[in-house]
């Protein structure tokens, strides 16, 4: 093994001779291999039990696109979501990027392996041309990198002139 990086392992044996090298390099480089492949072993399982020791907000889709509406249109949807997790998973808040993008949600727990719904509700009164409209959640999650979640409405709200 030592051989394939450029290493020569012949000064690390005491004895010169074909037979007790070959021996000690066979040996040696088993050793090697189990080493690596008990260490990669030993980290996987580890980063499962990271994974699932809190409450895990998994969301079938972050972001919904409404396509074209006219200007005064409302547009609703609702996004889904399943707590993967072992732990309960609370929404704390849910809160809209403006006053015309409104959440409701469920203010239960929502137990390991449920699943919970989000309502948004756009309105485009007085909206025109491409719009990304954003609500997020806060959540129970322990973790701060996955405490807020964004979800996104896309789309493009045409008016009168631009027909």
């Amino acid at each position: 093994m030592l051989f394939w990086i450029g290493i020569d392992p012949r000064p690390f044996f005491k004895k010169r001779n074909s037979f007790n090298f070959v021996k000690k390099y066979e040996k040696m480089k088993k050793l090697l291999i189990l080493i690596f492949v008990a260490g990669f072993f030993q980290a996987a399982p580890a980063q499962d039990k990271t994974m699932t020791a809190d409450s895990a907000m998994f969301f079938s889709e972050k972001l919904y696109d409404f396509g074209v509406i006219a200007q005064g249109d409302t547009v609703e949807h609702t996004f889904v979501f399943e707590n993967k997790g072992i732990k309960p998973l609370k929404i704390l808040s849910a809160r809209g990027s403006c006053g015309c993008t409104v959440p409701s949600y469920s203010k239960e727990e929502i137990a390991p392996g449920k699943k919970g719904k989000i309502f948004v509700r756009f309105n485009s009164a007085g909206k025109s041309g491409q719009q990304n409209k954003t609500v997020t959640l806060v959540t129970n999650i322990e973790n701060p990198a996955k405490r807020q979640v964004v979800l996104t409405l896309r789309g493009r709200v045409t008016t009168e002139e631009d027909n």
